[in-house]
């Protein structure tokens, strides 16, 4: 961003908080109702629901079948190319955060925060120094608060896995702002449709909107030929689902309890949050099926829509 957008944005959000002074409007309405108002200048941003795979497996020797590996990797590297012209930030919904109300990282620096356990020691070692970028955290809050959803924030995060390990490959220059969000606890599929579609405006700013977790996610099944069948039958209900209308697919997502497997594939439903929260910024385009794999014998899929 140039000096002078820079100044730009900074005279107006000091004229936003003046106008909210005098309204008796929050800091946050009065943003939202000036960047509402201001006219998109970018290219619409797609929106992407991918899976991040297992701890840091792209960059440390698990002893995992190099093939699906591989091709998971091939898959992630390729996200880049995704968006028509430079995504100007990164919205990033991790499945790995979860808050009493969706809460925004806003530092301007994020640390890393090595969430997982028992790898080798290189692991911890791992860095993806993106910068953070606050103006976007506030712009988060702003258009949730506009929903009608409660929000905080939250300067301390740091990048957990979900975020720097499939970025990694994704974005490895590590140059594009980041900012993640979190799920809300609970894990209401329809209250991270809302929270979705409340965000959807970020598309026509300039803002690459991610959601990070795995449409397989149940420890026991990693590696276990006897889970295979039920991943593959709840993962082709999902890849059905994806790429349905609007209306439908948001329905049955709300009811993903129901589909078949579900409970075996996802005893606990973090992991696929996030494809609620991609579904609802999607608003009317329609998903494709961008990758269909395995991963220690278990079907995964990713999603873009736009």
């Amino acid at each position: 961003m140039s000096q002078e957008n820079e100044n730009s944005l900074t005279r107006r959000q000091v004229l936003a908080t003046g106008l909210a002074s005098a309204a008796g409007l929050t800091i946050a309405a009065a943003l939202a109702e000036e960047a509402d108002a201001a006219p998109a200048k970018s290219a619409r941003m797609p929106v992407a629901f991918l899976p991040h795979g297992g701890g840091p497996w792209p960059f440390v020797e698990m002893g995992m079948n190099k093939a699906e590996l591989n091709g998971l990797a091939a898959y992630l590297k390729s996200v880049v190319t995704l968006p028509k012209v430079a995504p100007k930030a990164l919205l990033v919904i991790s499945a790995h955060w979860e808050e009493a109300v969706p809460t925004v990282m806003t530092s301007a620096h994020p640390p890393m925060l090595y969430d997982y356990y028992g790898f080798p020691p290189e692991s911890y070692k791992l860095t993806w120094p993106a910068p953070g970028e606050p103006k976007l955290a506030m712009r988060v809050q702003a258009l949730l608060e506009n929903a009608g959803i409660a929000s905080a924030a939250d300067s301390k995060r740091g990048f957990d896995h979900g975020t720097f390990v499939p970025l990694k490959l994704t974005y490895p220059d590590a140059q594009v702002p980041t900012v993640q969000l979190s799920l809300k606890r609970g894990l209401d599929p329809a209250e991270h449709l809302a929270i979705g579609r409340a965000l959807a405006p970020l598309r026509d700013e300039g803002v690459f909107i991610v959601g990070s977790g795995m449409t397989y996610h149940n420890m026991r099944g990693f590696g276990n030929p006897a889970a295979a069948p039920t991943s593959e039958a709840f993962d082709a209900w999902l890849r059905e689902t994806g790429t349905l209308d609007a209306a439908a697919r948001d329905d049955r997502l709300k009811n993903w309890s129901k589909a078949p497997a579900a409970r075996l594939v996802h005893p606990r439903e973090e992991h696929l949050l996030p494809m609620m929260v991609i579904a609802g910024a999607a608003g009317a385009d329609r998903g494709k099926v961008a990758y269909n794999g395995t991963m220690m014998g278990v079907r995964l899929s990713a999603y873009h829509f736009g």
